[in-house]
């Protein structure tokens, strides 16, 4: 009788967290079995969570994990798929599948944000939220797991819904690289001069005014550096894209 209880009080869930398993357990396709991980996986620094030794509790070092989980999953994929595949070709081939653009679009589909315990108001997020926890997320299933669950989980949702060799080799994940490596190549001078532009709005604007060979050739807004000279990088592809396309 009292092993009997022993087993039923160590089975038992409270309602939440039985609403967390059958909801954790639509996404994964399999039966969680450390619930304490993927808690983790969706707790923010913000929360201002310690664990038991009094070190903080939160996704980072998840986010640490999935991100190599994900790497290395995805390049044995892409190395078996393009036996012909230099370094170089993989290298890149990885970087476009788990792009930062890729990973919040995974992490949006599976409405991962649904279970993210934060004190900071989910508008305040930018979009690499989504990219961030699904990286947690991966961490987790590894986890609670093991390498074999996690590896069949990122095929079953990464790779055959997402991984499209030929596409992706025609896809661009980052046009300033693009037009650094043209520059760099014909020798021509470039540089993006930044300056802050707010206009008539409360947020905050970045202004972007690329530069090649003494010409502006494109400008570009937005509300980061990073952002404003990608867009700006961008529409200078779109300019020079004949002259980019005969070099390359």
């Amino acid at each position: 009788m009292r092993r009997l209880f022993k087993k039923i009080t160590k089975n038992s869930r409270s309602e939440e967290d039985g609403i967390f398993f059958d909801k954790l357990y639509k996404i994964l396709g399999f039966k969680p079995t450390e619930l304490k991980y993927y808690k983790k996986a969706f707790t923010h620094r913000s929360s201002n969570k310690l664990d038991e030794k009094g070190n903080p509790f939160n996704y980072e070092r998840l986010e640490f994990l999935g991100d190599a989980m994900l790497g290395s999953v995805i390049a044995a994929h892409i190395y078996n798929e393009v036996p012909t595949g230099d370094e170089g070709y993989l290298t890149k081939m990885r970087s476009k599948i788990v792009s930062r653009e890729h990973l919040n679009e995974l992490g949006r589909d599976l409405n991962l944000i649904q279970f993210l315990e934060s004190k900071v108001n989910p508008q305040h997020f930018g979009e690499n939220i989504f990219g961030n926890i699904f990286e947690a997320f991966i961490g987790a299933i590894y986890l609670d797991k093991g390498f074999i669950y996690c590896e069949k989980f990122i095929h079953k949702k990464v790779i055959e819904p997402y991984v499209d060799i030929p596409k992706l080799e025609g896809k661009v994940i980052s046009y300033k690289s693009l037009v650094i490596e043209w520059c760099q190549k014909e020798k021509k001078s470039f540089l993006f001069d930044i300056f802050e532009d707010n206009g008539m709005e409360n947020q905050k604007y970045f202004g972007v005014k690329l530069v090649i060979d003494g010409k502006i050739i494109a400008k570009g807004r937005a509300t980061s550096k990073k952002k404003a000279e990608e867009k700006a990088a961008q529409r200078a592809y779109f300019a020079l894209q004949e002259k980019m396309d005969k070099k390359s």
